[in-house]
């Protein structure tokens, strides 16, 4: 009994020790390497790096008068702080929009941004997992770049994400999910996000 016991304390501690998210020693142990080679970068420090990424949810459309309806803002909390692991910020509107009906300081959007392990984790989920139940999925847009090499997706619904049980919902909603990069441009972080997974759509085959 005493020797059971013992077996069942080291699986709870090796569980608990932290472990490195599996893409974060992709990009390190290879992708760096691959950049190094295909784009002659030879500093380290000068390659493109993913920073943060930021989830938000936009529903000022939703506005009820002046305040966001209970079950709106219940199911985005819920959905963010689920796929997430951390609970989202409010975001109220800097100016007056007359004609979506939104006032400065009206809450308008929520929004979460992960850094570190948690943004390696939430990738991992987001490439191998959510993007494949995408519905009629053929890959991403790869246009979607600004000149700093950040990217930018959205999903309509969030039920892509498994952790997600649609039939508890009562409320539907997508979101935006941006990729910020450091020393980047949008060829290298192309490069990058297709090496570690992000399903882009393929170039159209020539009939010819």
């Amino acid at each position: 009994m005493a020797k059971k016991a013992q077996f069942d304390q080291a699986l709870i501690d090796e569980a608990k020790k932290p472990s490195t998210p599996r893409l974060k020693t992709l990009y390190e142990q290879e992708i760096l390497s691959k950049l190094g080679n295909e784009f002659g970068i030879k500093n380290r420090n000068a390659m493109p790096k993913l920073e943060k990424v930021t989830i938000n949810v936009n529903v000022g459309r939703h506005l009820d008068g002046t305040k966001i309806p209970t079950n709106v803002r219940e199911a985005v909390i819920h959905t963010l702080t689920t796929i997430s692991g951390q609970k989202p910020i409010t975001i109220a509107a800097k100016k007056s929009v007359s004609n979506f009906k939104v006032r400065e300081g009206y809450e308008t959007a929520f929004k979460v941004t992960l850094r570190r392990d948690r943004m390696w984790h939430f990738v991992d989920r987001l490439f191998n997992l959510a993007a494949p139940r995408i519905k009629d999925f053929r890959g991403l847009n790869d246009k979607a770049f600004d000149r700093q090499g950040s990217y930018s997706m959205g999903l309509t619904e969030q039920g892509v994400f498994p952790e997600i049980n649609m039939a508890e919902q009562g409320f539907t909603h997508g979101m935006n999910i941006n990729f910020s990069f450091s020393n980047s441009n949008p060829e290298l972080s192309k490069f990058v996000l297709t090496e570690l997974g992000l399903p882009f759509k393929k170039p159209a085959k020539s009939k010819n």
